[in-house]
Order: C-alpha cells, then sequence, then structure tokens
C-alpha cells in the first residue's frame, strides 16, 4: 500500500508551499539517481518524493487528497508521478546545478505572485456540542489584498520596471570551473522586476491586515483534535497570489459526568445494596432528556448497563453510539441499630456461593489486565 504522502516527504498537513518544496528539494537531492547509480531502493524513494511532489504542489489536487486519499488522485501520470513535476524540478535543482537549460527553462523568471500562508484557529467545544454540531463565529486576523492596488504592491498607474542587478531574468549566472551555476536575484527574488512606485495604501506589500467574524460550522461526532479545512481562507497570496486556507483545530472539554470511548460514552450511576439484590429503576441523565433506567435483580457491583443509540454521533455518517451506565453499589459505612439488626438477620439465612464469587473475581481481574 502507498504511504501517505505527506509522511513521505516528511511534513505536516497544513505546511506551506515553500516547505514542501524544501523538504521535497532535500529528498529529490538524496535519492536523485545521478548520485546513487544503480541503487533501486533510491530509485524506488526518489519516484516516490516526486510522485507525492506532485500532488501535494498542485492546490486542486492536494485539495482532493486531503478529502478522499490516494483514490482521488490515482492514476496521475506513469506509476502515479506526475510528468509535470519535471518543471519543478528544474526549479528546485537550477539554482544548485545550473540544470535550466536540461529541462528548457533556463531562461524562465520567477512569478512574483505567491501563494499565501496558511492559518490556523483553536477552538473550545463542549460535548454536548459533540452530539449536536454547532454553529459559532471567530475572529480571524490576516492579510488581505490591498483595495487601492489590488494586491500588486504597485502605486496607481504605474508598473513594475526591470531589475538592474539582473537585467530583468531573474538570476544571476556564475562560472565555477566547467560549470555554469544560477543563483537566484537577491535584488528582485528571482522575478527580474522591481517597485519603484509603492501603493502608498499599503507600502508595496500588496496586502492589508484585517480582522472578520468567521463562521465555522461544527458536525456532530467529530472528536478533540479535529480539524476543519477552509479553502482559501488564510492569508492572502503576495503579488496576486492564491490565499493560503484555514484551519480551525477544535479542543473537547472534559464532561463531569461522561467519557467518551469512541462513539460511546460511559457514566456512572450508585444504588444502595437493597436496591442492587431486589432490582430499582434509576434515572439517568442524557442529553435529550431523562432517561429511566431499569436495573435488574441481582445486579454486581461494576456491572454495565447499555443504553442503545444515546452516545456519540458517526462523524458524517448514520446512527450513533450507546451510552453504557456503570453500576456502583454503595455499602453504607455506619448503620442504625435497626439496620444492623435486619443485616444480621439476613446473613444469617444467605448462602455465598463460593465458585460465583471466585470467578466473578478472576473475571473482573482479566478485565483490568486487558
Amino acid at each position: 500500500m502507498k504511504r501517505d504522502y505527506y509522511e513521505v516527504l516528511g511534513v505536516s498537513r497544513t505546511c506551506t508551499d515553500q516547505e514542501l518544496k524544501s523538504s521535497y528539494r532535500k529528498l529529490a537531492m538524496q535519492y536523485h539517481p545521478d548520485r546513487n547509480p544503480g541503487n533501486k531502493d533510491a530509485e524506488e524513494k526518489f519516484k516516490e518524493a516526486s510522485e507525492a511532489y506532485s500532488v501535494l504542489s498542485d492546490e486542486n489536487k492536494r485539495a482532493q487528497y486531503d478529502r478522499f486519499g490516494h483514490q482521488a488522485v490515482g492514476g496521475a501520470g506513469f506509476g502515479g508521478f506526475d510528468a509535470s513535476s519535471f518543471q519543478d524540478l528544474s526549479e528546485i535543482f537550477g539554482d544548485i546545478f545550473g540544470f535550466g537549460d536540461a529541462f528548457g527553462t533556463s531562461s524562465r523568471r520567477r512569478t512574483r505572485a505567491q501563494r499565501g500562508a496558511d492559518l490556523r484557529a483553536d477552538i473550545t467545544i463542549e460535548l454536548k456540542d459533540v452530539i449536536f454540531g454547532k454553529t459559532t463565529e471567530i475572529p480571524v486576523r490576516k492579510s488581505e489584498a490591498c483595495d487601492s492596488c489590488r494586491g500588486t504592491g504597485v502605486a496607481n498607474g504605474k508598473q513594475p520596471v526591470a531589475c538592474t542587478a539582473c537585467g530583468g531574468r531573474g538570476q544571476i549566472r556564475y562560472q565555477q570551473g566547467f560549470f555554469s551555476v544560477a543563483r537566484t536575484c537577491g535584488t528582485c527574488g528571482g522575478t527580474g522586476q522591481v517597485i519603484t512606485d509603492p501603493c502608498k495604501g499599503c507600502r508595496g506589500e500588496g496586502r492589508i491586515v484585517r480582522e472578520h467574524r468567521m463562521k465555522i460550522e461544527v458536525p456532530p461526532g467529530v472528536e478533540d483534535g479535529t480539524r476543519i479545512r477552509y479553502q482559501g481562507e488564510g492569508e492572502a497570496g503576495v503579488f496576486g497570489g492564491p490565499a493560503g486556507d484555514l484551519y480551525v483545530v477544535l479542543a473537547v472539554k472534559d464532561d463531569a459526568f461522561y467519557l467518551r470511548e469512541g462513539n460511546d460514552l460511559h457514566c456512572m450511576v450508585s444504588i444502595s445494596f437493597p436496591q442492587a439484590a431486589l432490582g430499582t429503576e434509576v434515572t439517568v441523565p442524557t442529553f435529550e432528556g431523562d432517561y429511566k433506567l431499569k436495573i435488574p435483580p441481582g445486579v454486581q457491583s461494576g456491572q454495565q448497563v447499555p443504553i442503545r443509540n444515546k452516545g456519540i454521533p458517526v462523524l458524517r455518517g448514520r446512527g450513533r453510539g450507546d451510552l453504557i451506565v456503570h453500576v456502583e453499589v454503595q455499602i453504607p459505612k455506619k448503620l442504625s441499630a435497626r439496620q444492623r439488626e435486619l443485616l444480621e438477620e439476613l446473613s444469617s439465612i444467605t448462602e455465598v456461593d463460593e465458585k460465583h464469587d471466585k470467578r466473578s473475581f478472576f473475571d473482573r481481574i482479566k478485565a483490568k489486565l486487558q
């Protein structure tokens, strides 16, 4: 089975384009076939990393992969490898080895537009929000495209001019022995252009910072640590580039009465010894209201009594888990004279099933060890 693409590249799911490219660059340099002649393992790792990068570096493919996994991007190029990633490969290796000519991209300048950074927002919800879902609003402070220059960073009516340091090529070449090594121009950042008349509204940045109230939809069945992705709601791109994404991370508060385990909820109710022996009915609070639960006669302390379909809904699915009620039989620490008299009388006519007692004891021990 294919490994997770993020795991292959050693990055998190919220990584930026620059982090993605940097990680792929290191792996490609390490496992490139030219550096590992005859090494089949290195060749496979190079193909695996290139396949992962070809998917995650494409915004649309990455979005599909994040939602549906490998099935959504299967069949991209030979062996799952998209041949268009050679273009990115030439960019990655070009600055170090001067390979641009070999890939036919030596004269290509970098675009000034860059994807904006992803943002993260953390919100805390209650257990009831996990069951019913929740709609809330959160403040999001982020960079947005400047209205005055529409994200270009250039004053109205003006245009960027060619960089004099690199002659508008975006690269500066150096001769090192037999090799011609290209370096990204530090003046223009590889774009071949510089802004001489910056926009006054954003001081040439192309972006300004604003705070907005954003509506967040929490679906039923989420877990602690669940991340909800809002595409295009992150930082605005630089100089007209696409916006990043917003990741909302959920933290579920511990409940004083319920404990969650998967889609099931667990709680505890206490009953007296006579109630345990004779059976009783107890009121169990649920998020839909009180539930009358019948406790069978002879229930043992620690025994579980399930209430079907009163647990956590299945996330984006059907059905619910159960509410598991743990029965605790309370033994009084102090007795009145009448209580002692009745218990002594009961004790004199009650026999203990030693085999049942030992079996139940060992069952409890095994359950704790599992």
